[in-house]
This record gives structure tokens, sequence and C-alpha cells, in this order.
């Protein structure tokens, strides 16, 4: 039987916005550089957006509600760390307008920034 944590992360699927579509299409099946990401992960109590266990990162997209949320998200940032996370965010509009800078970015996060520089 699903947990609340679980069916919170799976509605957070099914309800996901253009930003992250957006980067699940270059994440998912092992496409960067062959690591496993999962969305919409339940993580120490949260939900995360992308999660690779493998390189224990976490990705972010933060849209304008997180403008409002920066004290709550940076002690989020710091719990997850705390266990041996790194976490990277992104707003939105980078997600949208700048790809490949977000991309190269989980690359170095991932320590895979040379190995297919041509996703």
């Amino acid at each position: 039987m699903a947990t609340e944590r679980q069916d919170f992360a799976r509605r957070l699927r099914r309800q996901s916005t253009k930003p992250e579509d957006i980067l699940w299409s270059l994440l998912r099946a092992h496409r960067l550089d062959g690591l496993k990401f999962r969305r919409q992960v339940p993580l120490l109590g949260y939900t995360v957006d992308f999660l690779c266990l493998q390189r224990k990162l976490v990705i972010e997209l933060d849209g304008a509600q997180h403008d409002v949320e920066r004290d709550y998200d940076a002690a989020r940032t710091l719990e997850i760390e705390r266990h041996g996370f790194t976490v990277i965010r992104f707003r939105n509009e980078t997600m949208l307008n700048d790809r490949d800078a977000v991309v190269a970015a989980i690359r170095e996060a991932a320590g895979t920034a040379t190995e297919n520089p041509h996703l």
C-alpha cells in the first residue's frame, strides 16, 4: 500500500510543469551520460524534483512560488545536504531559455562534465 508521501509524489508527476517536462525529457532513460534519474521522489521527508542516487544529486526547479519560500527552501537544502547529497537549483525560466547551461551545470555537479558534451 502506498504511503501518503508516495501518493503526493505520484500526484506531482501527473501535474508536472513545462520546465519539469523539458528537463525530464533530457534526463529520463539514462539519456544524460548514462545516469539514472527519478522524478518527484520522496527523500528524507521531502519530495525532490529529480534525484540521481548514484551521484547523490538532487535537482530542483523553482518557479515563482519559491520567491516566498526561500527560508524553507534553504533549510530543506541544508537538511538534504547534511545527508551527503548535492542539491542544485534552477529557475524555471533558465530551464525554458537556456537548456545547455542547465545540462552543463548538472554534468558539473554529477562529475560527468566531459563524458558526453553533445546531449
